[in-house]
């Protein structure tokens, strides 16, 4: 208890899901959450459950994002805590994708090898989900972090959620594997660049977890939990908890790493 006490922390894309688990862990840990999601009715929403405070902001966005900060300065004089959560999967509204994830997993339970068009291909990566995928992940971690750093005090902490998919990568979702990859990147180079001011930057890289983002994904649900050496799929509390940690004091001494929850799935590929 208190590890973050007094710390006031801002966690985006945190209305629901993993975002929302994070914020309520700081809460308990005694942090002070600013609660940031596209939508502002879900963010205060989340905002009001947790007794912290809502800043709607579309991260991909530079205009939004700076208009978010500038809320942010008058609510406090500094930020001691980045959460950049915010992120899309790529399957949202995508009947066809999901119909694939659907077909394969149907593949699979017959013992029969899946065909590659089950998988979908680079040729159907459209320049707008290219896009539209690259600035949710890495415009906004980018953009975000631009906006907080100057309201960081000495001892920060900036955590960048990115991805299994970004340090091992697959195919059918080479957008999102791509995103992630850089976002990771990008946390090792603003971890230097901020290490003589004593902000630590770290990523997770979460493996398979149970969120809104991996429901139309459920019929491969049982085929990812056989090949997770622990035998299921993460909880948000799997990621809350890791974020805890990267945010005390008790990673005084780490930054530029990734950790990644995903119960040895990795290492089963």
């Amino acid at each position: 208890m208190n590890r973050l006490e007094g710390k006031i922390a801002l966690v985006t894309g945190a209305a629901r899901g993993l975002g929302a688990k994070i914020a309520e862990r700081f809460v308990e840990e005694g942090a002070d959450v600013i609660i940031n999601d596209l939508s502002p009715s879900a963010a205060e929403a989340t905002a009001k459950r947790l007794g912290g405070r809502a800043v709607a902001a579309d991260v991909s966005d530079p205009d939004s994002v700076r208009a978010m900060f500038e809320s942010i300065s008058a609510m406090t004089d500094r930020v001691d805590i980045l959460v950049n959560n915010a992120g899309i999967s790529g399957l949202e509204g995508d009947n066809d994708a999901q119909e694939r994830i659907r077909l394969r997993a149907e593949a699979l339970a017959s013992g029969a090898e899946p065909s590659e068009e089950l998988d979908g291909g680079i040729a159907e990566v459209t320049d707008e989900k290219w896009r539209r995928m690259l600035a949710v992940h890495m415009d906004g971690t980018f953009f975000c972090c631009r906006g907080a750093v100057p309201l960081m005090p000495d001892g920060g902490a900036i955590i960048n959620l990115g991805s299994i998919m970004g340090t091992f990568g697959r195919s059918g979702g080479l957008a999102y594997c791509a995103a992630k990859a850089g976002i990771l990147g990008f946390t090792r180079a603003l971890a230097h660049e901020l290490a003589p001011r004593n902000i630590r930057v770290n990523g997770i890289a979460p493996g398979w977890i149970h969120t809104d983002m991996t429901e139309p994904m459920a019929p491969m649900h049982p085929f990812l939990e056989m090949q997770t050496p622990m035998g299921r799929l993460g909880e948000p509390d799997d990621i809350a908890w890791c974020a805890v940690y990267l945010a005390s004091q008790e990673a005084g001494f780490v930054t530029g790493q990734t950790l990644s929850p995903n119960g040895g799935w990795y290492m089963s590929q």
